[in-house]
Order: C-alpha cells, then structure tokens, then sequence
C-alpha cells in the first residue's frame, strides 16, 4: 500500500464543504444555515480543525458507543466523551464528519444517537478517507479522497505530535484488524 497523505485529504475536504457552503456553516439561523459534528475521536478531531479553519464559533461531538451493533463485545470506551451538541438538532442541517468511511456501521449509530437529541432536516457525511467495502448503504457528500487498504487491515487516524496545538497536523496509519 502506498503511503496516505491525510494533510492533502484533509484541504480536499476543507475545500469541498467551503466551496458547497460558504459562510452558510456554523449559522445559527435555523434550517438556513448547518452545523458541524464530530463523530468521537477522529471525527471530533476533524471538525474541531475544521471549525477553525472555517472560522466557526463551535462544532458538536457524537459519541456512537452505545449505539454500536459490537456494545455487548466491546462495551463502552473507558475514554469517550459523552456527545456534546452545543446546537438544537430538531431542523437543522447537519454536516457529520469522521475520518475513515468503510462499513457503514459507525455512520449507522451516529445516525441513531443525533436522532435521540431531535430530528435534523438533513444529515450530510462529511469523510476523511472512503475506503470502500460498505455493508450498509451508505455515502459521504464531501470525501477526502477514495484509499486502498487491505480489508485485513485498520485505517487510523492520529494526531501528529510534533504539530502545535492549535494547528494540529493529522497522519494515517494501518494496523492489523481485530474483530
């Protein structure tokens, strides 16, 4: 597998929402303008950066754990943060961003836990990385970019160290999966 460039993923996404939105992102004018949330971790981390570079007051974080068809095997992670949506979901637009889109499974419960806080009148994906092999039917609006990763492995996205705080970098790496 070649090497992935998350950064240069990242600006395609960037582009991608500026250029559909404009400075209709973040308002708080009701169905007029749409709100960001981030799927917990890596989803989170993009929409923080990305309501910075957007210029927006806030973005909303999603925690799917107790939405997920693996809860019972897994259980809840000792540190996820609870969803956080500082925005009323009943008829807004909602731009859901997460790093990496494969099965649909995760998008499926983020789906159930924004519908447990009210009813959007829509509900955009917004991707890092799409690397195929949905289960579910599912597909991103806005999309980084299409990776080829072997189904036997796990696209993470992580955080680069050495960037400074307020402008975290982002890198990908793989891992064997675990099921």
């Amino acid at each position: 597998m070649s090497s992935i460039d998350a950064e240069a993923l990242y600006r395609a996404l960037l582009d991608q929402i500026r250029a559909a939105y404009g400075d209709k992102l973040g308002a708080h004018d009701g169905a007029e303008g749409a709100v960001l949330a981030g799927i917990y971790s890596g989803g989170a981390w993009l929409a923080e950066r990305l309501a910075r570079d957007l210029n927006l007051a806030s973005f909303g974080v999603v925690n799917v754990a107790l939405h997920r068809d693996d809860y019972a095997k897994k259980g809840l992670h000792s540190q996820a943060s609870p969803t956080s949506l500082p925005f009323s979901v009943d008829g807004r637009r909602i731009v859901l961003v997460d790093d990496v889109l494969y099965t649909g499974r995760t998008i499926r419960a983020a789906l159930n836990e924004l519908y447990d806080y009210g009813r959007p009148a829509a509900v955009e994906l917004a991707m890092l990385a799409d690397r195929g092999g949905r289960e579910l039917p599912v597909a991103a609006r806005f999309v980084g970019g299409v990776v080829d990763v072997p189904a036997d492995a796990t696209l993470v996205l992580a955080r680069d160290e050495t960037s400074s705080a307020d402008q975290p970098r982002f890198t990908f790496h793989t891992e064997a999966r675990v099921d």
